[in-house]
């Protein structure tokens, strides 16, 4: 697993042991709090035979490694876009059967709120972060038509223990569930390449999440458990009139320029 010192990865780390004991874990740089029952491979992924050298004996690769939020171009060409080619022409080198792509819910962003929308509609990033992702799809499209890899990309919503304002009611991915869908994408039998959204069971979702189901995916978060919190979060927010129509929230009005009327053009 990639990403090992991260948000997403660290929590994983407490619940993929029991599933997967010979996990390796690595990262630019080591967790803060690294067991010593822990196997570790330090690696940069811009760095594609310091890559190579983590996938040697490996049979599948969970890959969340890289920059998780909007940052400058050279930022994310490193991290994910080179980082992300590096890692699946390093699985294809080694020998990698299956990879698990941790794609993101702003490879979507500017479809509005009101949409609802499966994975076969066009990709509309709301951010370089967004595009980067879009790439990675891409990537593992490739690798899984022209090289045989097995490539789930799981679009994560917002991952944590509950939703923690409106927005996140629509999108939110309790931890216990994506170790679900992980697990769909390194042992499901059928899988050859598939997108699936990384989300629980949220009345409010957007997303057509209907395959994620068709492999067994059964979400034991359900977001409304958690609305009270969310709403009065949400009330110490302030309006956003752009954040607030598109599924993307603050990554479509951050540096966004365009005529606001645009915002509430008829799709």
């Amino acid at each position: 697993m990639t990403g090992a010192s991260g948000g997403v990865g660290t929590r994983l780390r407490e619940l993929l042991p029991a599933i997967y004991p010979d996990l390796v874990l690595s990262d630019l740089t080591p967790p803060a709090n690294l067991s010593s029952k822990e196997n570790f491979r330090q690696a940069d992924l811009a760095d594609l035979a310091s890559v190579e050298a983590i996938c040697e004996g490996v049979d599948g690769i969970l890959h969340f490694g890289g920059f998780s939020v909007e940052g400058p171009w050279d930022t994310i060409l490193q991290a994910n876009i080179i980082g992300t080619y590096n890692l699946f022409e390093a699985a294809r080198k080694k020998g990698v059967k299956r990879v698990v792509f941790a794609s993101s819910n702003h490879t979507m962003g500017f479809y509005p709120r009101h949409s609802r929308i499966g994975t076969d509609v066009t990709a509309r990033p709301d951010s370089r972060y967004g595009v980067s992702k879009v790439f990675g799809e891409a990537v593992g499209a490739l690798y899984a038509d022209k090289h045989g890899l097995s490539v789930t990309c799981v679009r994560i919503g917002n991952f944590g223990d509950q939703p923690l304002d409106q927005r996140r009611l629509s999108i939110w991915l309790k931890p216990e569930d994506l170790v679900q869908l992980c697990r769909i994408g390194l042992e499901h039998p059928d899988i050859h390449f598939e997108v699936l959204y990384g989300a629980s069971y949220n009345e409010r979702a957007w997303w057509d999440n209907s395959r994620a189901y068709e492999l067994g995916y059964r979400p034991i978060g359900r977001a409304e458990d958690h609305r009270a919190h969310a709403m009065a979060e949400q009330a110490k927010m302030p309006a956003d009139p752009v954040a607030d129509f598109y599924q993307g929230g603050a990554f479509c009005s951050l540096e966004f320029d365009a005529d606001q009327n645009s915002v509430w053009a008829p799709e």
